[in-house]
């Protein structure tokens, strides 16, 4: 077996690499990693991924991490059941949503949860998780309003499957902590293309495994 994927549970950048092997349907090695006990510190994954965060990737010989650059590499690499248009503008607009959806959306989400669902402590300041909301609101709809079909740019994407699993941790986030009204944010056009990934015959299998309790 060629590929090897070294995933952590509830991680959206390694969910994002998983849809992409199984929409592909490639062969790969699963090494489940734990976020929480040190795993990613060990030498021995280091020098997979130097800066020891989830997914990295290894084909033969060539090591790889950072979820969309690995991404680009199996497009590249194998080519069938494509997760990239072929129009050269569309493949640009797909680019840019997926870094969009990293650079803007992932960290106003980050932040809230922070403030909540990771603290052990209880909430943190008010007026702060009210401005994550906002700002969290802010972000959703603008995908909202960029999705214009069953998914974000013609046929399903890899800026389907980056945006997904961020939305999907939104809703966790809802489940756990109902109070904050953050599913709510979720308009009915994302919330329907949610329900479209989830009927996806691989979406099971890739389920963070700690979600299945």
């Amino acid at each position: 077996m060629r590929i090897k994927f070294y995933y952590g549970s509830g991680s959206p950048f390694s969910w994002n690499v998983w849809l992409v092997l199984e929409h592909k349907q490639l062969s790969y090695e699963f090494h489940l990693l734990s976020l929480q006990n040190g795993e990613l510190k060990r030498p021995e994954y280091l020098a997979i991924n130097p800066h020891g965060k989830v997914p990295a990737l290894v084909d033969d010989d060539l090591a790889l991490w950072e979820a969309l650059t690995i991404v680009e590499y199996l497009e590249e690499r194998y080519p069938e059941h494509p997760v990239f248009p072929t129009d050269l503008k569309d493949r640009a607009i797909v680019r840019r949503l997926s870094a969009e959806a990293y650079s803007y959306l992932y960290p106003v989400l980050r932040k809230l949860m922070e403030l909540t669902l990771l603290r052990a402590d209880g909430d943190g300041n008010p007026a702060e998780i009210t401005l994550a909301l906002n700002d969290l609101n802010r972000e959703l709809s603008y995908f909202e309003d960029m999705l214009d079909g069953d998914y974000f740019v013609g046929n399903i994407s890899v800026a389907d499957f980056t945006v997904y699993p961020l939305l999907a941790l939104v809703k966790r986030l809802h489940e756990r902590c109902p109070q904050l009204g953050a599913g709510a944010l979720i308009g009915p056009k994302l919330s329907g293309f949610m329900e479209r990934i989830e009927q996806l015959p691989y979406f099971q299998k890739t389920t963070p495994p700690h979600w299945k309790g």
